[in-house]
């Protein structure tokens, strides 16, 4: 099992030539390029926990190292606007993580300089979206469906095509065009962008930029096989450029979706350039260099394993929540055998249920569910924790874990007993609640009220911040108020696919 804190990834050199090669693809096309950004802009979390030693928010140092040579182009599927797309680390809505992401952007001292919300059908959700952003002062563009898009060559570099989408005006030579999820129009903004340019003469470029899968580590590596689990809700997979290796008899990752446009791409910028494409391959649009970033191939094998099985436990719960098919979690389940990998392998699991069966034992004869978890720490060690009258198991774990980062004994009381029960007189009394036990984010609350008079509850809060990055399993799904706790602790949390309660509404 990969070790705590080691490190596979050399970040600064990835930072590095990373900067390096998008340069040198600006200068490649009379310095005005529209680059595609594929993936998280801002914490990038999956390439952080199978590449150990990358940095989440890369992405956005290296934006700020070309912050002054970059314009930033914000796009969002009006269709997933609608449907309320819910980006799954974070818990928030696509618009929602659009405006987060505004805001992130203006914390690092970056502005953009417009929103695109594409395929646009005066969907109301999208109308509302659009009229929100504007009274706020951010300058928003829609591009409508293209019909016969994307093979419908003639007519999408036309007039109706991307002529009838309204050009955006941009000023510095590197265009970053990103978008909150897949799906998002980053491409067709890019390419619209080209057929005006070349309108008005100017002879611009497109490349990609896009973490996963490494085109220049082998198919099968699990870091790429980690992206096939990642993406298995989409069904997409990882392939030999056939293009690349006819062309210079070199082997190259890439995945389905970009090999299936890659002929009718080429097309369309021929068609819009008038030339031959400098691109013999979709590898070559490509500016990845995470591979380069790889320092010790063991480690990030390793931790890909583990982001898999991560995978599998999260399909397996969003599929009884009638999230996603089954046939999605049968993917994963396939991917896992092909590795030789089960879930008992993510050392939190057996722990976590063996907790859960303690509790029952020692509850035997009282109705309930008897919940179960377990955090490994930095030092690698293995903490429990399990469901109450008085608390959720995430709460009893993370009591638990702070408990022995701060060497508190754990005969001693850190939530003061008179807080507890005002918490229990709020949620019966007042809130009419049916259960009193306190979730994690109210179990936070108290812990940072009882750390106001006692020493040790403070000295255990403080120790808080070292459960970042720590892995949790959870033997039942957990509440609403236990996962936004657990995601804002910065935790890599897993959980059986059971519920917590026999009620269908949780709360």
């Amino acid at each position: 099992m990969t070790k705590t804190g080691k490190t596979g990834f050399d970040n600064k050199k990835y930072l590095s030539e990373q900067t390096s090669a998008i340069i040198k693809r600006v200068k490649r096309f009379n310095n005005k390029l529209y680059l595609e950004f594929g993936g998280k802009l801002l914490f990038d979390y999956h390439a952080s926990r199978v590449l150990p030693g990358f940095d989440p928010n890369v992405k956005m140092k290296l934006l700020q190292k070309l912050k002054d040579k970059a314009d930033i182009l914000l796009c969002i599927y009006a269709g997933d606007i609608e449907r309320k797309k819910v980006r799954a680390d974070f818990g928030i809505t696509y618009d929602v993580d659009a405006l987060k992401l505004i805001d992130d952007l203006r914390a690092w001292g970056i502005e953009i300089t417009a929103v695109v919300i594409t395929r646009f059908e005066n969907q109301p959700s999208a109308v509302a979206f659009k009229n929100k952003l504007e009274r706020r002062k951010v300058k928003v563009y829609t591009h409508p469906h293209i019909k016969g898009y994307p093979a419908d060559v003639d007519l999408i570099v036309s007039k109706n095509g991307y002529g009838a989408n309204k050009y955006i005006q941009t000023k510095k030579p590197l265009v970053i065009v990103t978008g909150p999820g897949p799906g998002s129009g980053k491409l067709s903004t890019c390419l619209s962008q080209l057929y005006h340019d070349y309108k008005r003469n100017i002879k611009s470029g497109y490349a990609k930029f896009e973490t996963f899968p490494i085109w220049n580590i082998p198919l099968k590596h699990p870091v790429n096989i980690a992206y096939e689990a990642a993406t298995a809700d989409i069904k997409d997979f990882n392939l030999i450029d056939s293009f690349h290796l006819e062309s210079y008899n070199e082997k190259a990752v890439n995945y389905n979706r970009d090999m299936e446009i890659f002929p009718i791409l080429k097309n369309i910028l021929e068609k819009i350039t008038g030339e031959e494409s400098i691109y013999k391959s979709p590898t070559d649009m490509g500016v990845n260099r995470a591979g380069l970033g790889i320092i010790n191939d063991k480690i990030v094998r390793e931790a890909a394993k583990q982001e898999i099985i991560r995978r599998y436990f999260r399909y397996s719960c969003e599929y009884i929540m009638g999230f996603t098919e089954k046939d999605t979690v049968q993917r994963v389940e396939i991917i896992m055998k092909e590795l030789d990998i089960n879930q008992e392998d993510r050392n939190v699991v057996q722990h976590a249920r063996q907790a859960a069966k303690e509790a029952r034992k020692r509850g035997k004869g009282n109705e309930g569910i008897f919940c179960g978890a377990a955090i490994e720490l930095k030092n690698n060690r293995i903490i429990t924790g399990n469901n109450s009258p008085l608390m959720h198991a995430g709460s009893s774990l993370i009591i638990n874990a702070v408990k022995e980062l701060a060497k508190i004994s754990g005969n001693i009381h850190l939530l003061n007993p008179v807080i507890i029960k005002s918490v229990g007189r709020l949620k019966r009394g007042i809130l009419l609640a049916k259960e009193i036990s306190m979730d994690l984010e109210e179990t936070l609350i108290a812990l940072s009220i009882s750390a106001t008079a006692n020493p040790d509850a403070k000295l255990a809060m403080d120790r808080l911040k070292d459960l970042r990055g720590c892995e949790i399993h959870m033997t039942h799904i957990p509440t609403p108020g236990d996962e936004a706790g657990l995601r804002k602790l910065g935790v890599n949390l897993t959980s059986d696919p059971d519920f917590p309660s026999k009620n269908l509404f949780i709360t």
